[in-house]
């Protein structure tokens, strides 16, 4: 859904305003609210949030909201390296995230445009994410994206093929079969 602000609103005008549910993002001058996620979409998002754990060497943050590159997005996953994980001085986990994430994942729910999310994570490769999947519940597909990398495509007619991961995360291992299609079913 878009809502075309009745005059031109700010990055900072949009992070004052109070937070929608579900998420709004701020991207082109442009305030677009998430849609409400439905079951497919939640069962995958929780269980790769719990599946993806790149042994100390990175965070997984679903719905997080990341504020870089004149945008304000809130990927259905955001995975961040150890290093690049915003702290606060305490040490604690800072609020704000003002930077892309690592590995950005997100999930086509039917009220979506997939050219949208395709420009989302492009937009996030261009500003220094490593890897991006959208995943398809309804055809059972994942669509990977690398930086100077061509589009690969993983669906059930090659379900043992591993799903690629960035390199801070190369012990999570992932196929269509074993996990993203029970995930999907």
């Amino acid at each position: 859904m878009v809502q075309a602000p009745a005059q031109t609103v700010s990055l900072s005008e949009f992070l004052a305003l109070p937070e929608t549910q579900p998420a709004s993002e701020y991207i082109d001058g442009y305030i677009l609210q998430k849609p409400i996620p439905q079951g497919k979409h939640s069962t995958i998002q929780r269980d790769l949030t719990m599946a993806v754990k790149p042994q100390k060497r990175g965070r997984v943050f679903p719905e997080l909201r990341c504020t870089f590159g004149g945008r304000s997005i809130v990927p259905d996953i955001a995975i961040f390296t150890w290093e690049r994980i915003p702290r606060d001085e305490d040490g604690s986990i800072a609020n704000q995230f003002s930077l892309a994430p690592d590995w950005i994942v997100e999930i086509l729910s039917p009220d979506q445009s997939q050219t949208q999310l395709t420009k989302k994570i492009l937009f996030c490769l261009q500003q220094g994410t490593q890897l991006g999947w959208l995943i398809d519940p309804t055809e059972q597909t994942v669509f990977v994206y690398a930086s100077e990398q061509a589009l690969q495509v993983f669906d059930m007619d090659s379900p043992d093929r591993s799903l690629p991961v960035p390199d801070f995360a190369s012990d999570v291992h992932l196929t269509v079969q074993d996990r993203v299609n029970g995930l999907l079913g």
